[in-house]
């Protein structure tokens, strides 16, 4: 009897559990815009774009490894740009930095302050000020390669400030080598990629190479594929 009593006694806490667990996931699947509930992009095109993300980081690891850079480049789902971003951030923990993202990025402490580079927080502030203003009420898609790199870097950003990127992008992400293999390119890297499309390669120079050359790139890429699926 008193296993059935407590029980039955538990029975209401866990539906209420149960819910709020439902509210929280529901709310991961949605953004805070209006947005959210137009249309989706097969149906009315002019509500979405696309934000094409590359990051520079100090490592390969979310969490233990840090953001240093972040270039975006937001156009409309046929490509057209509306506007970039790119932002410095300096990390809390530069000794982290591992020597094969320092030979590709030419991250160094001292010159990034140099260069203006900002805190976590401001960084924040910075990428949902620049999409409140060129998004205008569109849901944004978020465009990158290996998204679930940049992906993984911008949440840690986001949730160290308490924050969710979800307050500017839509929940599903899309991936350009995934969109290459779909129409028969097996390359994976940018380069393999880029020689099939025609189009000149991200640079390799570490000093030039960040973050908006690699928003720059992704656009480029996109709009490649684009075309090469019409000719199809």
């Amino acid at each position: 009897m008193s296993k059935l009593k407590t029980f039955t006694e538990r029975k209401p806490v866990n539906a209420m559990v149960m819910r709020l667990l439902l509210i929280w996931i529901m709310s991961l699947v949605t953004t805070t815009t209006s947005a959210q509930i137009l249309n989706w992009p097969n149906e009315q095109s002019s509500q979405w774009g696309l934000a094409f993300v590359d990051v520079e980081t100090t490592g390969l690891i979310p969490g233990y490894h840090e953001m240093i850079d972040i270039g975006i480049v937001v156009t409309d789902i046929d490509g057209l740009e509306l506007g970039e971003l790119f932002l410095r951030i300096q990390p809390v923990h530069p000794e982290r930095t591992d020597d094969g993202a320092r030979a590709i990025n030419a991250f160094d402490e001292e010159r990034w302050r140099k260069l203006g580079a900002l805190n976590a927080d401001e960084a924040v502030d910075k990428i949902t000020t620049f999409h409140k203003e060129v998004a205008t009420g569109k849901n944004i898609l978020m465009v990158a390669y290996n998204s679930h790199f940049d992906a993984a870097f911008l949440d840690h950003l986001f949730r160290k400030q308490e924050r969710s990127w979800r307050e500017i992008y839509h929940y599903f992400i899309l991936d350009l080598p995934s969109m290459a293999w779909s129409l028969g390119i097996r390359g994976l890297t940018g380069r393999s990629i880029s020689e099939v499309l025609g189009i000149e390669d991200e640079t390799h120079i570490p000093e030039l190479h960040t973050g908006i050359t690699g928003a720059r790139f992704n656009a480029e890429v996109y709009r490649a594929l684009v075309d090469l699926g019409v000719k199809k």
